[in-house]
């Protein structure tokens, strides 16, 4: 079983909702969770807020939060998980930030990305970590390890 499938198993058979911000994955979260017949019933939808405007414009994140931790940090991840989760109104957000490369931004290498983590009544958490590899290598690493996590908070 992929990792898609069980998350979307465990969402189905706890009838749990989910949704994401996703700005470093381009929706590639959202797609991948598209893969998985029957997942309609727990995801409507969700934003690709590639831009640190449209952060701003679609999640109603303050500027003042970006322009203070930058986009590629905890609280920008929080902040992307928990507006999600309230917009959407779902149990479960997912949101990645974070630079792809080859370049680096704002001073964090290729590779750097924050997952956040907005579920239920428990407090929203992100979590960084450093992959390696080409750009499409590290948007994918990042996919799975927000699956991982999706899996592991509902299992808590």
């Amino acid at each position: 079983m992929t990792l898609e499938q069980e998350l979307v198993h465990e969402l189905l058979s706890r009838h749990i909702t989910i949704t994401a911000a996703e700005s470093i994955t381009a929706g590639e979260f959202q797609s991948t969770l598209g893969n998985v017949a029957g997942v309609s019933e727990v995801f409507e939808g969700g934003f690709v807020t590639y831009s640190n405007r449209v952060k701003e414009q679609l999640l109603h994140i303050p500027s003042e939060v970006i322009d203070e931790n930058g986009v590629v940090s905890e609280p920008t991840a929080i902040w992307m998980a928990n507006q999600a989760r309230s917009i959407m109104d779902k149990d479960l957000a997912v949101s990645f930030t974070g630079s792809a490369g080859p370049d680096t931004l704002e001073g964090n290498p290729a590779g750097t990305v924050w997952i956040g983590i907005a579920y239920g009544t428990q407090q929203t958490y992100a979590k960084k970590y450093l992959f390696k590899g080409d750009r499409n290598g590290i948007r994918k690493a990042a996919v799975d390890a927000g699956l991982k996590m999706a899996i592991e908070i509902i299992h808590k």
